[in-house]
């Protein structure tokens, strides 16, 4: 017999989500990318102490790093270590993957976001997207589309009375 596996709820992983960056920019393409992390972050991070509101993804060298994201430290880290909240954060992407956006940031105007950070099985990874700023036309496009959506939901909802 096999064993009856129970689903966790989708969001359930989910440790931090820029909503700032989904409103601010289109996104063109999502990647998944692993982070390389001290102890104290990641106990930081399981106490859901993380923000990357004004955080963004900067290439040097040929690397990723993860500029601006605050882990704020839990009172009890250890007394030898030396917390720092805002230090840059080394993301671990496929050399290939890297290359491209290299390629795509320097030559087309874009840009790269951190959308969420998130656990798999017992490794943080933070998705990141390759974005476009969006202009303010493009913005209130977004609120008609929005509001049109929850109207025609209300329509549907009352049809049936």
């Amino acid at each position: 017999m096999a064993k009856n596996k129970t689903k966790k709820k989708p969001g359930s992983n989910t440790i931090a989500v820029n909503r700032k960056a989904r409103h601010e920019y289109s996104i063109e393409e999502k990647f998944e990318a692993g982070l390389e992390l001290q102890g104290w972050e990641v106990k930081a991070l399981r106490a859901g102490k993380a923000n990357i509101g004004d955080a963004y993804v900067f290439m040097r060298n040929g690397e990723a790093f993860l500029f601006a994201a605050t882990i704020n430290p839990l009172n009890m880290a250890s007394t030898h270590v030396v917390c720092d909240p805002m230090r840059n954060r080394k993301l671990l992407l496929h050399k290939r993957e890297l290359d491209r956006l290299t390629g795509l940031i320097e030559r087309e105007g874009y840009t790269l976001v951190p959308l969420s950070l998130y656990w798999s099985k017992s490794w943080v990874k933070a998705e990141i997207g390759l974005v476009k700023g969006k202009k303010a036309h493009d913005k209130r496009q977004d609120v008609k589309e929005r509001d049109w959506k929850r109207e025609k939901a209300r329509m549907m909802k009352h049809k049936g009375r």
